[in-house]
């Protein structure tokens, strides 16, 4: 019993039993508490009772709770800056190539710098060019991982749909399966076609909406330039490889609203703002950038809308693979393999998906990534 400097008392506990009680019946009793006090002439001046410790023991308690409440903060709030992903590289890497794909390429270059702060993807409006550009990649002029390999690891150019013969030294990656969308201006008055219609519209026997019971407008084909990559799919998936009718105006705003006729722009931007603005427009896009505008009518084909179920299981014929190509192996580590492995990740996945594309692994039939 712990007493103030120079005062004292005394306590005397007697206990009892009965002798009828055995040791199991009646066990030793345990001390859990203790009492501290002073008395001064005969007057208790301070007593205090503690169920549980001491104060000692309780200042003890106290401070393993602190230690152990700070280290828990660390843990929670410190920034290891050193443990980078595994896929980060550094250095700066140039893309190229599909408009229809560039949505993904740029959330997902954005996306790769804020994970890996020293890889450098810029991105201009000049950028993306279509799939033309993407089939002819260059070496890159920077020396990167070796002497011999200079620039390898530092450019990646995508394309919708394969690349021609006579370029070995391309080598591509399937990345995605990429859905396109034939689109009309609303006042076509037409929301499905068969596939025997669209051909028939594309090789000039079909010239107003009315001769497939829409609206009395002639039909204006709005295309992409020769080397798109929607433009080529078109082609092949939903022309059976015809080509496309001759320009009848080099500026889409030129075309002659009373007749007819056929014009191209450049990206799939332009082509979309083209349809919606143009009366009687027919034109082709990606899925995702037809989506977002509510001012052009997306074209069921032969009954079936422009889904990646209906695509994999061969009901809908305008798609494509999207390749990411590269002038030759890239090093393992370098930065162009890095953002290879960043797409086929789950968050690359993700924008992948969120651009209305399947990544190539994730379908039921993922050989069917590759059209021929």
């Amino acid at each position: 019993m712990k007493l103030n400097r120079g005062d004292h008392y005394k306590v005397l506990a007697v206990l009892e039993r009965e002798e009828s009680f055995t040791d199991e019946e009646f066990p030793e009793p345990e001390v859990v508490a203790s009492i501290v006090g002073g008395v001064r002439r005969g007057k208790i001046k301070k007593t205090e009772y503690y169920p549980f410790a001491s104060k000692p023991v309780r200042w003890v308690l106290a401070l393993l709770v602190m230690v152990s409440a700070v280290q828990s903060i660390l843990t929670f709030t410190r920034h290891d800056a050193t443990a980078a992903p595994l896929d980060c590289a550094s250095g700066t890497l140039t893309l190229s190539g599909s408009t229809a794909f560039a949505p993904v390429l740029q959330e997902a270059a954005k996306e790769y710098h804020r994970t890996c702060p020293d890889a450098f993807i810029p991105l201009t409006a000049d950028t993306f060019h279509g799939s033309v550009g993407a089939r002819r990649p260059r070496r890159g002029g920077r020396e990167n991982q070796t002497d011999r390999q200079p620039g390898l690891g530092d450019r990646l150019a995508f394309s919708d749909g394969p690349k021609s013969d006579g370029r070995p030294q391309l080598l591509p990656r399937p990345v995605a399966l990429s859905l396109f969308a034939m689109v009309v201006n609303k006042d076509a008055g037409v929301q499905d076609l068969s596939l025997k219609q669209i051909r028939n519209i594309y090789a000039g026997k079909i010239t107003n909406w009315s001769q497939v019971k829409g609206n009395n407008v002639p039909i204006h084909l709005v295309s992409r330039n020769p080397g798109s990559g929607t433009r080529t799919s078109l082609e092949r998936q939903v022309l059976d490889n015809k080509p496309l009718l001759a320009v009848t105006a080099n500026d889409c705003t030129a075309l002659d609203e009373t007749k007819p006729g056929r014009c191209e722009v450049s990206d799939t931007e332009t082509l979309l703002s083209t349809v919606a603005s143009t009366p009687g427009a027919l034109g082709h896009s990606e899925v995702g950038a037809a989506t977002a505008h509510d001012d052009v009518q997306q074209i069921r084909i032969d009954g079936y809308p422009a889904t990646l179920e209906g695509a994999d299981e061969g009901a809908y014929p305008y798609w494509q693979t999207e390749y990411a190509y590269t002038y030759g192996e890239p090093p393992a580590n370098s930065l162009a393999a890095g953002f290879l492995r960043y797409l086929a990740n789950e968050v690359g996945k993700d924008i992948i998906r969120s651009h209305g594309d399947r990544p190539c692994a994730e379908l039921a039939k993922p050989l069917l990534c590759r059209p021929s």
